[in-house]
Protein backbone atom coordinates (compact mmCIF):
# COMPACT_ATOMS: atom_id res chain seq x y z
CA UNK A 1 0.00 0.00 0.00
CA UNK A 2 1.17 3.26 -1.03
CA UNK A 3 1.18 5.85 1.38
CA UNK A 4 -0.23 9.54 0.74
CA UNK A 5 2.78 10.98 1.88
CA UNK A 6 4.64 9.61 -1.17
CA UNK A 7 2.37 11.18 -3.44
CA UNK A 8 2.79 14.75 -1.58
CA UNK A 9 6.47 14.04 -1.44
CA UNK A 10 6.43 13.82 -5.24
CA UNK A 11 3.81 16.34 -5.61
CA UNK A 12 6.24 18.67 -4.04
CA UNK A 13 9.55 17.92 -5.94
CA UNK A 14 7.47 18.55 -9.35
CA UNK A 15 6.23 21.87 -7.94
CA UNK A 16 10.06 22.83 -7.04
CA UNK A 17 11.90 22.22 -10.49
CA UNK A 18 11.51 23.97 -13.69
CA UNK A 19 12.78 21.22 -15.68
CA UNK A 20 10.25 18.96 -17.43
CA UNK A 21 13.00 15.97 -17.58
CA UNK A 22 12.82 15.90 -13.40
CA UNK A 23 9.23 16.13 -13.23
CA UNK A 24 8.53 13.13 -15.65
CA UNK A 25 11.05 11.05 -13.83
CA UNK A 26 9.47 12.08 -10.10
CA UNK A 27 6.04 11.09 -11.76
CA UNK A 28 7.27 8.21 -13.40
CA UNK A 29 8.94 6.95 -10.48
CA UNK A 30 5.99 6.96 -8.33
CA UNK A 31 3.42 5.91 -10.82
CA UNK A 32 5.88 3.18 -11.15
CA UNK A 33 5.09 2.17 -7.64
CA UNK A 34 1.99 1.84 -7.31
CA UNK A 35 -0.69 -0.82 -6.55
CA UNK A 36 -3.16 -1.34 -9.63
CA UNK A 37 -5.99 -0.01 -7.95
CA UNK A 38 -4.07 3.14 -6.87
CA UNK A 39 -3.23 4.22 -10.15
CA UNK A 40 -6.74 5.62 -10.94
CA UNK A 41 -6.97 7.86 -8.03
CA UNK A 42 -2.90 8.82 -7.77
CA UNK A 43 -2.51 9.94 -11.52
CA UNK A 44 -6.07 12.07 -11.04
CA UNK A 45 -4.68 13.89 -7.83
CA UNK A 46 -1.41 14.69 -9.67
CA UNK A 47 -2.95 16.20 -12.19
CA UNK A 48 -5.04 17.78 -10.02
CA UNK A 49 -7.90 16.14 -10.14
CA UNK A 50 -10.65 13.99 -7.99
CA UNK A 51 -12.23 11.04 -9.51
CA UNK A 52 -15.13 11.86 -8.26
CA UNK A 53 -15.39 14.87 -9.56
CA UNK A 54 -16.98 17.34 -7.03
CA UNK A 55 -17.82 16.16 -3.91
CA UNK A 56 -20.07 19.37 -2.60
CA UNK A 57 -17.28 20.55 -0.65
CA UNK A 58 -16.52 24.54 -0.93
CA UNK A 59 -14.17 27.03 0.44
CA UNK A 60 -15.88 27.76 3.00
CA UNK A 61 -16.33 23.98 4.62
CA UNK A 62 -13.03 23.76 4.30
CA UNK A 63 -12.26 27.13 5.80
CA UNK A 64 -14.49 25.97 9.06
CA UNK A 65 -12.58 23.06 9.72
CA UNK A 66 -9.93 23.31 12.01
CA UNK A 67 -7.88 19.89 12.20
CA UNK A 68 -5.48 19.04 14.14
CA UNK A 69 -2.46 17.62 12.41
CA UNK A 70 -1.26 13.87 12.83
CA UNK A 71 2.38 13.74 13.78
CA UNK A 72 3.04 10.90 11.12
CA UNK A 73 1.83 9.54 8.07
CA UNK A 74 -0.42 6.64 8.33
CA UNK A 75 -2.94 7.80 5.41
CA UNK A 76 -2.49 5.54 2.40
CA UNK A 77 -3.93 6.38 -1.48
CA UNK A 78 -6.76 3.75 -0.78
CA UNK A 79 -8.11 5.48 2.57
CA UNK A 80 -7.95 9.03 0.88
CA UNK A 81 -9.64 7.51 -2.20
CA UNK A 82 -12.50 5.94 -0.11
CA UNK A 83 -13.48 8.78 2.07
CA UNK A 84 -13.60 10.93 -1.16
CA UNK A 85 -16.19 8.74 -2.69
CA UNK A 86 -17.88 8.63 0.66
CA UNK A 87 -17.82 12.24 0.73
CA UNK A 88 -19.11 12.42 -2.89
CA UNK A 89 -21.94 10.60 -2.00
CA UNK A 90 -23.31 12.93 0.53
CA UNK A 91 -25.10 14.70 -2.02
CA UNK A 92 -28.15 17.30 -1.52
CA UNK A 93 -28.38 20.06 1.60
CA UNK A 94 -29.90 20.34 4.39
CA UNK A 95 -28.54 20.13 8.42
CA UNK A 96 -27.64 16.41 8.78
CA UNK A 97 -26.14 15.81 5.45
CA UNK A 98 -23.71 18.79 6.26
CA UNK A 99 -23.26 17.37 9.63
CA UNK A 100 -22.15 13.94 8.05
CA UNK A 101 -20.04 15.78 5.44
CA UNK A 102 -17.85 17.57 7.97
CA UNK A 103 -16.95 14.56 10.01
CA UNK A 104 -15.77 12.78 7.18
CA UNK A 105 -13.98 15.74 6.12
CA UNK A 106 -12.71 16.24 9.48
CA UNK A 107 -11.85 12.86 10.31
CA UNK A 108 -9.54 12.66 7.08
CA UNK A 109 -7.65 15.90 7.75
CA UNK A 110 -7.65 14.72 11.43
CA UNK A 111 -5.57 11.70 10.53
CA UNK A 112 -3.35 13.84 7.59
CA UNK A 113 -0.01 15.63 8.80
CA UNK A 114 0.40 18.92 8.10
CA UNK A 115 2.01 18.61 4.43
CA UNK A 116 -0.79 16.02 3.61
CA UNK A 117 -3.33 18.42 4.86
CA UNK A 118 -2.41 20.99 2.72
CA UNK A 119 -2.27 19.12 -0.10
CA UNK A 120 -6.02 17.46 0.64
CA UNK A 121 -7.60 21.34 1.19
CA UNK A 122 -5.95 22.63 -2.22
CA UNK A 123 -6.89 19.34 -3.91
CA UNK A 124 -10.56 19.60 -2.62
CA UNK A 125 -10.52 23.01 -3.11
CA UNK A 126 -9.85 22.75 -7.20
CA UNK A 127 -6.59 24.56 -6.16
CA UNK A 128 -3.79 22.63 -6.69
CA UNK A 129 -1.43 23.33 -9.26
CA UNK A 130 1.84 21.56 -8.81
CA UNK A 131 3.28 21.96 -12.24
CA UNK A 132 2.06 18.25 -13.26
CA UNK A 133 0.41 19.80 -16.60
CA UNK A 134 -1.40 17.37 -18.89
CA UNK A 135 1.73 16.52 -21.93
CA UNK A 136 4.21 16.09 -18.33
CA UNK A 137 1.57 13.59 -17.06
CA UNK A 138 1.39 11.63 -20.59
CA UNK A 139 5.40 11.70 -20.11
CA UNK A 140 5.49 10.45 -16.89
CA UNK A 141 2.77 7.52 -17.96
CA UNK A 142 4.50 6.22 -20.32
CA UNK A 143 7.91 6.37 -18.71
CA UNK A 144 6.30 4.39 -15.69
CA UNK A 145 4.99 2.38 -17.95
CA UNK A 146 8.30 1.11 -19.18
CA UNK A 147 9.90 0.97 -15.85
CA UNK A 148 6.79 -0.99 -14.69
CA UNK A 149 7.67 -3.36 -17.60
CA UNK A 150 11.01 -4.09 -16.18
CA UNK A 151 9.79 -5.66 -13.28
CA UNK A 152 8.36 -8.09 -14.96
CA UNK A 153 11.84 -8.68 -16.67
CA UNK A 154 10.75 -7.60 -20.44
CA UNK A 155 11.82 -4.11 -20.68
CA UNK A 156 8.81 -2.73 -23.03
CA UNK A 157 9.75 0.89 -24.51
CA UNK A 158 6.14 2.33 -24.23
CA UNK A 159 6.14 5.91 -26.59
CA UNK A 160 4.16 8.64 -25.05
CA UNK A 161 2.23 9.38 -28.62
CA UNK A 162 0.57 5.81 -28.17
CA UNK A 163 -0.25 7.13 -24.51
CA UNK A 164 -1.48 10.70 -25.90
CA UNK A 165 -3.28 8.45 -28.77
CA UNK A 166 -4.71 6.34 -26.10
CA UNK A 167 -6.11 9.59 -23.40
CA UNK A 168 -7.41 11.39 -26.32
CA UNK A 169 -9.53 8.39 -27.55
CA UNK A 170 -10.83 7.17 -23.70
CA UNK A 171 -10.80 11.50 -22.42
CA UNK A 172 -9.82 10.14 -19.44
CA UNK A 173 -6.02 10.11 -18.12
CA UNK A 174 -6.55 8.12 -15.12
CA UNK A 175 -8.33 5.41 -17.32
CA UNK A 176 -5.26 5.44 -19.96
CA UNK A 177 -3.11 5.32 -17.17
CA UNK A 178 -4.09 2.55 -15.37
CA UNK A 179 -4.20 0.30 -18.73
CA UNK A 180 -0.56 1.43 -19.26
CA UNK A 181 0.61 0.56 -15.53
CA UNK A 182 -1.30 -2.80 -15.12
CA UNK A 183 -1.24 -4.54 -18.63
CA UNK A 184 1.28 -7.02 -19.41
CA UNK A 185 1.06 -5.88 -22.98
CA UNK A 186 0.83 -2.01 -22.57
CA UNK A 187 1.58 -1.08 -26.03
CA UNK A 188 -1.29 -3.02 -27.76
CA UNK A 189 -3.91 -2.23 -25.26
CA UNK A 190 -3.27 1.33 -25.26
CA UNK A 191 -3.50 0.58 -29.07
CA UNK A 192 -6.64 -1.24 -28.72
CA UNK A 193 -8.98 1.72 -26.69
CA UNK A 194 -10.59 2.97 -29.81
CA UNK A 195 -13.17 5.21 -30.03
CA UNK A 196 -16.21 4.36 -28.50
CA UNK A 197 -19.82 6.33 -29.23
CA UNK A 198 -21.35 7.81 -25.94
CA UNK A 199 -18.08 8.49 -24.58
CA UNK A 200 -16.28 11.86 -25.13
CA UNK A 201 -12.94 12.20 -26.76
CA UNK A 202 -10.57 14.72 -25.96
CA UNK A 203 -10.64 17.60 -28.71
CA UNK A 204 -8.06 18.63 -31.16
CA UNK A 205 -6.57 22.25 -30.47
CA UNK A 206 -5.16 24.94 -32.97
CA UNK A 207 -2.05 26.56 -32.63
CA UNK A 208 -1.87 30.69 -33.50
CA UNK A 209 -1.40 31.79 -36.67
CA UNK A 210 0.92 34.85 -37.65
CA UNK A 211 -1.00 35.62 -40.63
CA UNK A 212 -3.24 34.25 -43.19
CA UNK A 213 -0.41 34.38 -45.65
CA UNK A 214 2.20 32.46 -43.37
CA UNK A 215 -0.88 29.91 -42.62
CA UNK A 216 -1.68 29.44 -46.34
CA UNK A 217 2.28 29.01 -46.76
CA UNK A 218 3.25 26.75 -44.12
CA UNK A 219 -0.24 24.60 -44.61
CA UNK A 220 -0.60 24.64 -48.73
CA UNK A 221 1.00 21.04 -50.02
CA UNK A 222 4.52 21.52 -51.93
CA UNK A 223 3.05 21.25 -55.64
CA UNK A 224 1.07 24.55 -55.73
CA UNK A 225 -2.29 22.61 -54.16
CA UNK A 226 -3.94 24.95 -51.49
CA UNK A 227 -4.46 21.56 -49.55
CA UNK A 228 -6.60 23.42 -47.04
CA UNK A 229 -9.69 24.52 -46.00
CA UNK A 230 -10.70 28.42 -44.89
CA UNK A 231 -13.48 27.93 -42.08
CA UNK A 232 -15.09 30.64 -40.31
CA UNK A 233 -14.07 30.82 -36.56
CA UNK A 234 -17.05 31.38 -34.57
CA UNK A 235 -16.79 33.31 -30.91
CA UNK A 236 -18.70 30.27 -29.67
CA UNK A 237 -18.42 27.49 -26.93
CA UNK A 238 -16.76 24.20 -28.18
CA UNK A 239 -19.07 21.46 -27.80
CA UNK A 240 -18.77 17.64 -29.42
CA UNK A 241 -22.15 15.88 -29.89
CA UNK A 242 -22.17 12.04 -29.73
CA UNK A 243 -25.28 9.88 -31.00
CA UNK A 244 -26.49 6.02 -30.88
CA UNK A 245 -29.80 5.64 -31.69
CA UNK A 246 -32.37 8.34 -29.75
CA UNK A 247 -29.61 8.85 -27.46
CA UNK A 248 -27.82 11.97 -27.73
CA UNK A 249 -24.94 13.21 -25.23
CA UNK A 250 -22.98 16.57 -25.57
CA UNK A 251 -19.99 17.52 -24.14
CA UNK A 252 -18.10 20.90 -23.87
CA UNK A 253 -14.58 21.60 -24.36
CA UNK A 254 -13.43 20.18 -21.20
CA UNK A 255 -15.40 17.29 -21.55
CA UNK A 256 -18.16 18.14 -19.22
CA UNK A 257 -21.42 17.13 -19.89
CA UNK A 258 -23.87 19.92 -20.96
CA UNK A 259 -26.88 18.09 -22.59
CA UNK A 260 -29.25 19.19 -20.57
CA UNK A 261 -28.28 22.82 -21.68
CA UNK A 262 -28.60 22.41 -25.06
CA UNK A 263 -32.20 21.20 -25.77
CA UNK A 264 -31.91 22.44 -29.38
CA UNK A 265 -28.71 20.74 -30.02
CA UNK A 266 -30.05 17.78 -28.67
CA UNK A 267 -33.33 17.91 -31.18
CA UNK A 268 -30.90 18.82 -33.97
CA UNK A 269 -28.74 15.87 -33.77
CA UNK A 270 -31.83 13.23 -33.23
CA UNK A 271 -33.63 14.53 -36.61
CA UNK A 272 -30.16 13.66 -38.73
CA UNK A 273 -30.21 10.71 -40.83
CA UNK A 274 -27.83 8.69 -39.09
CA UNK A 275 -27.97 6.19 -36.60
CA UNK A 276 -24.45 6.56 -34.77
CA UNK A 277 -22.25 9.65 -34.96
CA UNK A 278 -19.52 11.60 -33.56
CA UNK A 279 -19.79 15.64 -34.01
CA UNK A 280 -16.96 18.72 -33.68
CA UNK A 281 -18.51 21.92 -33.62
CA UNK A 282 -19.40 25.16 -31.78
CA UNK A 283 -22.34 26.72 -30.49
CA UNK A 284 -23.05 29.98 -30.23
CA UNK A 285 -26.09 32.67 -29.02
CA UNK A 286 -27.58 34.72 -31.60
CA UNK A 287 -29.85 37.54 -31.62
CA UNK A 288 -33.01 38.38 -33.90
CA UNK A 289 -30.81 39.29 -36.93
CA UNK A 290 -28.53 35.94 -36.96
CA UNK A 291 -25.57 38.11 -36.06
CA UNK A 292 -23.52 36.05 -33.14
CA UNK A 293 -24.31 37.22 -29.30
CA UNK A 294 -21.03 38.17 -27.01
CA UNK A 295 -19.01 35.31 -26.21
CA UNK A 296 -19.92 35.17 -22.42
CA UNK A 297 -24.13 34.80 -23.51
CA UNK A 298 -23.54 32.14 -25.39
CA UNK A 299 -21.53 30.68 -21.90
CA UNK A 300 -24.39 31.86 -20.20
CA UNK A 301 -26.53 29.88 -22.08
CA UNK A 302 -24.39 26.74 -21.65
CA UNK A 303 -24.19 27.76 -17.60
CA UNK A 304 -28.24 27.60 -16.81
CA UNK A 305 -28.68 24.60 -17.29
CA UNK A 306 -31.69 25.39 -20.13
CA UNK A 307 -32.46 28.09 -22.55
CA UNK A 308 -31.18 31.24 -21.05
CA UNK A 309 -32.41 34.89 -21.02
CA UNK A 310 -30.55 38.22 -20.98
CA UNK A 311 -33.93 39.63 -19.05
CA UNK A 312 -36.89 38.92 -17.58
CA UNK A 313 -40.46 39.83 -18.31
CA UNK A 314 -41.70 41.43 -21.66
CA UNK A 315 -38.36 42.14 -22.41
CA UNK A 316 -36.96 38.71 -22.30
CA UNK A 317 -34.40 37.79 -25.06
CA UNK A 318 -33.94 34.16 -25.29
CA UNK A 319 -30.80 32.81 -25.86
CA UNK A 320 -30.87 29.99 -28.25
CA UNK A 321 -27.80 28.28 -28.51
CA UNK A 322 -27.47 27.54 -32.23
CA UNK A 323 -24.58 24.63 -33.37
CA UNK A 324 -22.07 24.71 -36.30
CA UNK A 325 -19.94 21.63 -37.05
CA UNK A 326 -16.63 21.44 -38.62
CA UNK A 327 -15.46 17.81 -37.71
CA UNK A 328 -16.85 14.40 -37.67
CA UNK A 329 -15.67 11.35 -35.93
CA UNK A 330 -17.55 8.29 -36.45
CA UNK A 331 -20.35 7.69 -38.56
CA UNK A 332 -22.76 4.77 -38.32
CA UNK A 333 -20.17 2.38 -37.38
CA UNK A 334 -17.19 3.41 -38.65
CA UNK A 335 -14.61 5.77 -37.15
CA UNK A 336 -12.75 8.25 -39.06
CA UNK A 337 -10.55 9.94 -36.39
CA UNK A 338 -7.60 8.26 -38.68
CA UNK A 339 -9.14 10.01 -41.62
CA UNK A 340 -7.66 12.88 -43.14
CA UNK A 341 -9.92 16.10 -42.89
CA UNK A 342 -10.94 16.13 -46.21
CA UNK A 343 -12.79 12.83 -46.17
CA UNK A 344 -14.05 13.86 -42.68
CA UNK A 345 -15.27 17.06 -43.98
CA UNK A 346 -17.46 15.42 -46.64
CA UNK A 347 -18.58 12.95 -44.38
CA UNK A 348 -19.75 15.55 -42.45
CA UNK A 349 -21.01 17.83 -45.29
CA UNK A 350 -23.74 14.42 -46.03
CA UNK A 351 -24.55 14.22 -42.33
CA UNK A 352 -24.90 18.37 -41.33
CA UNK A 353 -25.52 19.85 -44.28
CA UNK A 354 -26.35 23.54 -43.89
CA UNK A 355 -25.26 23.13 -40.05
CA UNK A 356 -21.55 22.67 -41.70
CA UNK A 357 -19.94 25.53 -40.63
CA UNK A 358 -18.54 28.11 -43.61
CA UNK A 359 -15.93 27.40 -45.26
CA UNK A 360 -13.99 27.12 -48.96
CA UNK A 361 -12.09 24.26 -49.47
CA UNK A 362 -8.69 24.62 -51.47
CA UNK A 363 -9.48 28.37 -52.49
CA UNK A 364 -6.56 30.71 -54.15
CA UNK A 365 -5.40 33.33 -51.97
CA UNK A 366 -7.87 35.75 -53.42
CA UNK A 367 -11.13 33.62 -52.42
CA UNK A 368 -8.98 33.09 -48.83
CA UNK A 369 -8.60 36.70 -48.10
CA UNK A 370 -12.21 36.93 -49.21
CA UNK A 371 -13.62 33.94 -47.02
CA UNK A 372 -11.55 36.01 -43.84
CA UNK A 373 -13.49 39.59 -44.49
CA UNK A 374 -16.40 37.17 -44.87
CA UNK A 375 -15.91 35.64 -41.48
CA UNK A 376 -15.53 39.10 -40.16
CA UNK A 377 -18.34 41.30 -41.43
CA UNK A 378 -20.47 38.21 -40.23
CA UNK A 379 -19.61 39.08 -36.70
CA UNK A 380 -17.02 36.13 -36.32
CA UNK A 381 -13.60 36.65 -34.33
CA UNK A 382 -11.82 35.39 -37.17
CA UNK A 383 -11.12 32.11 -39.85
CA UNK A 384 -9.75 28.59 -39.12
CA UNK A 385 -6.75 27.65 -41.97
CA UNK A 386 -6.77 23.31 -41.84
CA UNK A 387 -4.50 21.40 -43.63
CA UNK A 388 -6.60 18.64 -45.54
CA UNK A 389 -4.18 15.93 -45.38
CA UNK A 390 -4.13 16.43 -41.19
CA UNK A 391 -5.97 13.20 -39.05
CA UNK A 392 -7.48 14.29 -36.05
CA UNK A 393 -5.02 14.79 -32.76
CA UNK A 394 -5.56 15.62 -29.33
CA UNK A 395 -3.38 16.60 -26.79
CA UNK A 396 -1.25 19.10 -27.19
CA UNK A 397 -1.43 21.97 -30.07
CA UNK A 398 -0.42 21.31 -33.31
CA UNK A 399 0.29 23.42 -36.33
CA UNK A 400 -2.54 21.19 -39.09
CA UNK A 401 -4.88 23.66 -37.55
CA UNK A 402 -4.25 27.34 -37.38
CA UNK A 403 -6.24 30.44 -36.00
CA UNK A 404 -5.93 33.74 -37.67
CA UNK A 405 -7.72 36.56 -35.78
CA UNK A 406 -7.87 40.27 -35.94
CA UNK A 407 -5.79 41.42 -32.82
CA UNK A 408 -5.87 44.10 -30.60
CA UNK A 409 -3.08 45.83 -28.41
CA UNK A 410 -3.30 47.90 -25.79
CA UNK A 411 -0.86 50.32 -23.64
CA UNK A 412 -1.74 49.53 -19.90
CA UNK A 413 -0.51 49.89 -16.89
CA UNK A 414 0.72 47.47 -14.25
CA UNK A 415 -0.85 48.18 -10.66
CA UNK A 416 0.49 44.53 -8.95
CA UNK A 417 2.36 41.88 -10.14
CA UNK A 418 1.56 37.70 -7.88
CA UNK A 419 3.79 35.57 -7.03
CA UNK A 420 4.02 32.23 -9.18
CA UNK A 421 3.31 29.20 -8.67
CA UNK A 422 4.50 25.33 -9.85
CA UNK A 423 7.45 26.10 -12.78
CA UNK A 424 6.91 29.94 -12.06
CA UNK A 425 7.71 29.56 -8.07
CA UNK A 426 9.89 32.29 -7.11
CA UNK A 427 9.36 34.83 -9.78
CA UNK A 428 6.70 37.75 -9.80
CA UNK A 429 4.24 36.38 -12.57
CA UNK A 430 0.83 37.07 -13.16
CA UNK A 431 0.00 41.17 -13.58
CA UNK A 432 -2.59 43.47 -12.61
CA UNK A 433 -3.55 45.72 -15.80
CA UNK A 434 -5.11 49.36 -15.70
CA UNK A 435 -6.34 51.53 -18.22
CA UNK A 436 -5.99 55.60 -17.56
CA UNK A 437 -9.47 56.85 -15.68
CA UNK A 438 -10.84 60.17 -16.31
CA UNK A 439 -8.99 61.85 -13.44
CA UNK A 440 -5.45 60.56 -13.71
CA UNK A 441 -6.51 57.69 -12.11
CA UNK A 442 -5.85 53.89 -13.24
CA UNK A 443 -8.72 51.35 -13.17
CA UNK A 444 -8.25 47.84 -12.95
CA UNK A 445 -9.48 45.93 -16.06
CA UNK A 446 -7.75 42.39 -15.86
CA UNK A 447 -4.38 40.02 -14.86
CA UNK A 448 -2.64 37.82 -17.33
CA UNK A 449 0.70 35.53 -17.37
CA UNK A 450 0.72 34.67 -20.52
CA UNK A 451 3.26 35.87 -23.16
CA UNK A 452 6.01 35.75 -20.79
CA UNK A 453 9.22 34.63 -21.15
CA UNK A 454 12.05 33.83 -18.83
CA UNK A 455 13.59 36.68 -19.50
CA UNK A 456 10.29 38.83 -18.63
CA UNK A 457 10.03 36.72 -15.27
CA UNK A 458 13.47 37.69 -14.49
CA UNK A 459 13.17 40.84 -15.35
CA UNK A 460 9.73 41.53 -13.69
CA UNK A 461 10.91 39.89 -10.59
CA UNK A 462 14.66 42.03 -10.61
CA UNK A 463 12.55 45.32 -11.27
CA UNK A 464 8.89 45.21 -9.91
CA UNK A 465 10.18 45.83 -6.13
CA UNK A 466 11.46 49.06 -6.78
CA UNK A 467 8.18 50.23 -7.33
CA UNK A 468 6.39 48.69 -4.73
CA UNK A 469 4.14 50.21 -2.20
CA UNK A 470 3.18 47.46 -0.47
CA UNK A 471 2.70 43.74 -0.27
CA UNK A 472 1.19 40.77 1.18
CA UNK A 473 1.65 37.19 0.90
CA UNK A 474 1.13 36.40 -2.82
CA UNK A 475 1.11 39.87 -4.44
CA UNK A 476 3.59 42.77 -4.64
CA UNK A 477 1.56 46.21 -5.03
CA UNK A 478 3.40 48.70 -7.51
CA UNK A 479 2.98 52.48 -7.76
CA UNK A 480 1.34 53.06 -11.48
CA UNK A 481 4.04 53.62 -13.49
CA UNK A 482 5.25 50.96 -15.29
CA UNK A 483 3.50 50.39 -18.95
CA UNK A 484 2.95 47.17 -20.81
CA UNK A 485 1.93 46.11 -24.25
CA UNK A 486 -0.86 43.65 -24.29
CA UNK A 487 -2.49 41.82 -27.23
CA UNK A 488 -5.79 40.62 -26.84
CA UNK A 489 -8.68 39.19 -28.36
CA UNK A 490 -11.64 41.43 -27.30
CA UNK A 491 -13.46 42.93 -24.67
CA UNK A 492 -16.08 41.89 -22.64
CA UNK A 493 -18.46 43.13 -20.26
CA UNK A 494 -17.46 42.05 -16.50
CA UNK A 495 -18.45 42.57 -12.62
CA UNK A 496 -15.61 41.13 -11.88
CA UNK A 497 -13.10 44.43 -12.18
CA UNK A 498 -13.30 47.74 -11.22
CA UNK A 499 -13.79 49.14 -15.14
CA UNK A 500 -16.79 46.67 -15.68
CA UNK A 501 -14.53 45.15 -18.73
CA UNK A 502 -12.59 42.01 -18.91
CA UNK A 503 -9.73 41.36 -21.47
CA UNK A 504 -9.90 38.40 -23.67
CA UNK A 505 -6.64 35.95 -23.70
CA UNK A 506 -4.97 39.00 -23.14
CA UNK A 507 -0.86 38.10 -22.90
CA UNK A 508 2.23 40.19 -22.72
CA UNK A 509 3.86 41.42 -25.91
CA UNK A 510 6.42 43.24 -24.36
CA UNK A 511 6.97 46.53 -21.62
CA UNK A 512 6.95 49.92 -23.07
CA UNK A 513 9.88 52.16 -20.99
CA UNK A 514 9.33 54.76 -24.19
CA UNK A 515 6.15 55.06 -22.62
CA UNK A 516 5.00 57.15 -19.58
CA UNK A 517 2.08 55.73 -17.49
CA UNK A 518 0.12 59.05 -18.73
CA UNK A 519 0.01 57.81 -22.11
CA UNK A 520 -1.57 54.32 -21.45
CA UNK A 521 -4.67 53.79 -22.90
CA UNK A 522 -8.07 55.06 -21.70
CA UNK A 523 -10.89 53.57 -19.68
CA UNK A 524 -13.05 54.61 -22.39
CA UNK A 525 -11.07 53.21 -25.07
CA UNK A 526 -11.31 49.85 -23.46
CA UNK A 527 -14.87 49.92 -23.23
CA UNK A 528 -15.09 50.80 -27.39
CA UNK A 529 -13.20 47.57 -27.82
CA UNK A 530 -16.08 45.79 -26.55
CA UNK A 531 -17.83 42.63 -28.28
Amino acid sequence: MTLLGAVVATSSEVAATRSRKAKTAALATLLASLEPDEVRPATAWLAGEMLQGRTGIGWRTLQAVTPTPAPDPTLTVGDVDATLDRLAALAGSGTGVGARRAAELGGLLDAATEDEGRFLVRLLGGELRQGALEGIMIEAVAAAATLASEATGSRVEVPADAVRRAFMLSGRLPTTAQVALTSADPVADLAAIGLEVLRPVRPMLASPGDSLDAALAELGAPDGDPGVVVEHKLDGARIQVHRKGDEVRVWSRTLHEITDAVPEIVGLVRGLAVDTVVLDGETLAVAEDGRPRPFQESMKGLGSGARGTERSGADAIERVMQPWFFDCLHRDGVDLVDEPLATRREVLADVVGDRLIPGVVRPTVAQAQAAVADALAAGQEGSMVKALDSTYSAGRRGRAWQKVKPSHTLDLVVLACEWGSGRRRGWLSNIHLGARGPDGDFVMIGKTFKGMTDATLAWQTETFPRYETHRDAHTVHLRPEIVVEIELDGVQTSTRYPGGVALRFARVVRYRDDKPASEADTIETVRALRL
